[in-house]
């Protein structure tokens, strides 16, 4: 069996790529279907707090999908409410309370009813949206990009599910110290934006 840090090495290198080819497609007016399904990959901060998601409800919930079938659908809205031009306050900061929050749950592996912590993601999800949304902009393929993109969630979702349960039966300390690094992540973001 792999050591817990050697079973997270994959994760940090994903994370080091996608950091370095962040938002691609959106600076030059690529938007479809195709760039929408990778947007989601293209920051460090979403793909971090989905991939929190999806493990800290694969290690927590008998109803795994609950939370991050949330996360989508709410997502969805918050993209919609940026792509059409509503403002919401402050959602950079709020992005990274997100991380904050997710790791948080993670590494205290937090349980709450399947409600509560679909209620949680999905607050967090609308303003993750919204950044999408607003880097959508409008088009005559705004409609192609967002399926895409929730395409896209959804499958950094299944992933987290996936190694979320690969972790419960592995590694719990593994999934502690992701949770620890998302949230230093989102401590780190919010320094940033003081």
């Amino acid at each position: 069996m792999r050591s817990p840090l050697k079973q997270l090495l994959p994760l940090v290198l994903l994370f080091g790529a996608t950091a370095a080819s962040a938002h691609v497609g959106h600076d030059h007016g690529d938007v479809g279907f195709a760039a929408g399904f990778l947007h989601p990959f293209s920051g460090l901060d979403h793909l971090a707090a989905m991939l929190a998601v999806g493990v800290w409800s694969a290690m927590t919930t008998r109803r795994i999908w609950v939370a991050p079938l949330s996360f989508a659908a709410l997502l969805l809205v918050g993209a919609i409410l940026g792509v059409v031009g509503v403002s919401l306050p402050a959602v950079e900061p709020t992005i990274a309370a997100s991380l904050l929050v997710f790791g948080l749950l993670l590494a205290t592996q937090a349980k709450f009813p399947a409600t509560a912590g679909a209620l949680i993601v999905g607050l967090f999800a609308v303003f993750h949206g919204a950044a999408h949304g607003v880097e959508l902009g409008s088009s005559a393929h705004v409609a192609a990009a967002l399926a895409g993109m929730v395409l896209g969630t959804a499958t950094i979702h299944v992933g987290g599910l996936v190694l979320g349960r690969a972790l419960l039966r592995h590694s719990v300390i593994g999934a502690r110290a992701l949770g620890g690094a998302v949230s230093c992540l989102g401590v780190g973001l919010l320094a940033a934006l003081v």
